[in-house]
């Protein structure tokens, strides 16, 4: 398994703008990204910074996902700036001691 982070600002952003990019139906595209287990919405309550982390099943799909198309929107977006991407592989054992909120370790244990 590997997590993506991606971080990034939204310079100059008020707080209702940002309130309003909370909205759950944002979420929906994600459902079909190939490979993708789940995603974690960070924010910095209100602030410029926000990002997610992203679990995929393998490194080959978060690759696919940083060439695709809503990260091609992203890096076209003049609203966004400070884009960071960052793939990581799962260390799984500690992971598993520390109850990792990621798929199939706690099935690997047992």
């Amino acid at each position: 398994m590997y997590i993506l982070q991606v971080n990034f600002e939204y310079p100059g952003i008020t707080p209702e703008k940002a309130a309003a990019l909370n909205d759950p139906a944002r979420a929906t595209p994600f459902l079909s990204v190939q490979g993708l287990l789940w995603k974690i919405w960070l924010n910095t309550e209100g602030g410029p910074k926000v990002g997610g982390l992203y679990c995929f099943d393998s490194r080959a799909n978060a690759e696919a996902y940083l060439a695709g198309p809503i990260v091609a929107r992203m890096k076209a977006n003049p609203d966004m700036a400070n884009l960071t991407f960052q793939i990581y592989a799962v260390t799984e054992g500690p992971s598993r001691v520390t109850n990792a909120p990621v798929p199939f370790l706690s099935q690997a244990a047992e």
